[in-house]
């Protein structure tokens, strides 16, 4: 790159970019997969009401699954903040 453009740009701004982008992409997939998650449910239950129990359960355990990568992203951006 030129280092015209890269002269007002210094370590914290980078910091800063970084965990924004992390904490910012890292959502974006679980957001997208338990939106998924719960449309299905409810279309499997509208289809099935007696299995209601059994959906729900299997539902909840697939969204604990997907927010852990959230959380992991969470992870990441707070680690590039306060450690590097």
């Amino acid at each position: 790159m030129d280092p015209i453009l890269l002269q007002g740009f210094d370590s914290e701004a980078a910091k800063f970019i970084g965990a924004g982008l992390a904490i910012g992409l890292g959502v974006v997939g679980p957001g997208i997969g338990i939106g998924v998650l719960g449309a299905g449910a409810m279309a499997a239950i509208g289809r099935n009401p007696d299995a209601a129990g059994q959906i729900t359960t299997n539902m909840i355990l697939a969204i604990a699954f997907a927010e852990a990568l959230g959380i992991y992203a969470l992870i990441v951006s707070v680690i590039l903040l306060f450690v590097v």
